[in-house]
């Protein structure tokens, strides 16, 4: 058995634990819905596809949907790293909606960048209501340094570095470069909430979006899964909704810390019961699995491929 199934098999019972409730008002169990990371696929059986496979084992009778972006494993791989991400949450939208097995509801869970994405489906899109939200990894407040993303993605990952450098804000890599849509610069931050199409939008950094916050106000439960032991993504608190302070790039602050006066931080009012010891618990568990070691091999392949470091 390979690690990563070790890893996958080790987590089922905190996955059921964290999708709990995972029935709807008739009781029928509620959907999955997922969102891989970059340089991934929705279809990977390395990862997503495993993925898939161990909830489907974990909880008999779910109706797992990964999200494919695009009508081949190829184009969803690459429009991971070109496509408008404003873009890609409509079309997710658009075929959540059609589809006739989520009309009572669905939890979803997105891995690395997915968990972002997935967010702002729920801000979004309100029909069909999504129950839970997992965040795997997430960079909820976005990344600020470099990628380092080895494997079969390098040569991208090569040319990602150079636009990044040259101007994250500039008009043609913000529409064309998806992580530069997540790209969230504390040295930078008027240039940061003027420019970014996507992160400064759904984060309400410009304005405060009334209807993001009833939206977000929908969900059962919020669960983000910070990795203890993260040296892929940086800052590592930017999958609990930290980041790095403004106007440096050394010291950061969590989520409770960055709230404002006004509070535009809408999630310190999103229902998160026990959201901090539910995250620890599942990220020690993905820790300790057998013969796992997260720094390294983590769920997804995305998240041993793709970091930022400044």
């Amino acid at each position: 058995m390979t690690t990563l199934l070790s890893l996958l098999l080790g987590a089922g019972p905190l996955l059921l634990l964290a999708l709990n409730p995972v029935h709807g008002s008739d009781n029928a169990t509620l959907p999955l819905v997922l969102w891989h990371g970059m340089g991934d696929s929705c279809c990977n059986p390395l990862s997503m596809g495993s993925i898939k496979k161990m909830v489907e084992e974990t909880i008999p009778g779910i109706d797992v949907l990964s999200l494919m972006i695009g009508k081949t494993v190829i184009q969803d791989t690459e429009n991971g790293f070109f496509m408008d991400v404003n873009e890609q949450v409509s079309m997710v939208c658009s075929q959540l909606a059609q589809d006739p097995k989520l009309k009572d509801g669905y939890n979803a869970m997105g891995f690395s960048q997915g968990g972002q994405f997935l967010r702002a489906v729920a801000q979004r899109c309100p029909s069909p209501p999504m129950k839970t939200l997992i965040s795997v990894g997430g960079q909820q407040q976005g990344v600020y340094g470099l990628p380092k993303c080895p494997g079969e993605s390098s040569h991208i990952c090569d040319w990602i570095r150079k636009k990044l450098n040259s101007g994250a804000y500039t008009d043609i890599v913000q529409k064309h470069l998806v992580q530069a849509q997540y790209w969230h610069d504390p040295l930078n931050d008027d240039l940061y909430k003027k420019h970014s199409l996507f992160l400064a939008d759904i984060n309400q950094e410009r304005v405060v979006n009334e209807t993001y916050k009833k939206n977000l106000q929908l969900l059962d439960k919020f669960v983000m899964v910070k990795f203890l032991q993260d040296s892929v993504v940086d800052p590592a608190d930017t999958e609990w909704f930290g980041f790095l302070k403004t106007g440096q790039a050394k010291e950061t602050e969590t989520l409770q810390e960055s709230f404002t006066e006004q509070d535009r931080q809408v999630l310190k009012h999103v229902p998160c019961n026990n959201r901090l010891s539910s995250v620890a618990t599942l990220a020690t568990g993905f820790q300790t699995a057998p013969g796992s070691n997260i720094s390294t091999i983590t769920v997804c392949r995305e998240l041993h491929e793709m970091g930022f470091h400044g």
